[in-house]
């Protein structure tokens, strides 16, 4: 697992105009809450940041966090707001995590053999990914960074649930607490010629609708 690690600054000026002056100095606007402590008002370089983001692992990690140059603290990442249009970080939550509490992140699929699969192999079927990721809980020792989906067996008329997913060792899936939600596909097949066959008798026009149209052409002119 890659380890990530931040060194933040404190920050007196808050609120929205105080986060519009960080973000012009090329500043991110941090907040750091939880563990039982106050919330911290931080600030981090937005470029080492923009290097952070690039890499999916950040996500789905814990982060050795300290502030001015502190005693190192573990978090995790909870909440990224990005600019609509442009590359910039607008603000960012980190929460503190304890060794012996659980906590909930979401953490991306890695899917392994479609390509290869039976389905994955022939010109009739199409794979359809539903999932990118599941929301988890565990203990921040056992947090993974992705959870693999092994799809090399997949044939045309297969589907894989939620329930489907071999989960790592103290990892639960929340869906699980959800009832029914257990049951969500992840990964489904389905015949790509019977979805060509679909489209052209929904979306061609009957042959009297094609004369009609050019009729009311005809008469416009």
């Amino acid at each position: 697992m890659a380890v990530f690690k931040i060194d933040a600054e404190l920050r007196e000026d808050v609120g929205k105009g105080a986060s519009r002056r960080l973000r012009h100095a090329g500043l991110v606007p941090v907040v750091l809450y939880g563990g039982g402590k106050d919330p911290r008002n931080l600030t981090l370089q937005h470029n080492k940041v923009l290097r952070l983001v690039e890499d999916e692992a950040f996500f789905s990690s814990i982060i050795e966090f300290s502030a001015d140059g502190g005693k190192k603290q573990k978090v995790v990442l909870k909440d990224v707001q990005r600019h609509p249009s442009k590359a910039v970080i607008m603000h960012m939550d980190f929460l503190r995590v304890n060794d012996k509490q659980e906590i909930t992140m979401n953490v991306p699929l890695h899917f392994l053999g479609g390509e290869t699969s039976p389905a994955g192999k022939s010109s009739k079927v199409m794979i359809d990914y539903q999932m990118n990721e599941v929301e988890i809980t565990c203990l921040p020792g056992d947090l993974p960074e992705y959870i693999e989906v092994d799809v090399s067996e997949f044939s045309a008329g297969d589907n894989l649930h939620l329930s489907d997913i071999k989960l790592p060792d103290g990892v639960t899936l929340v869906a699980f607490t959800h009832g029914d939600d257990s049951h969500d596909a992840v990964v489904v097949s389905t015949s790509a010629i019977g979805q060509a066959e679909e489209v052209s008798e929904e979306d061609v026009p009957a042959a009297d609708e094609v004369e009609a149209t050019e009729q009311d052409k005809d008469s416009e002119d």
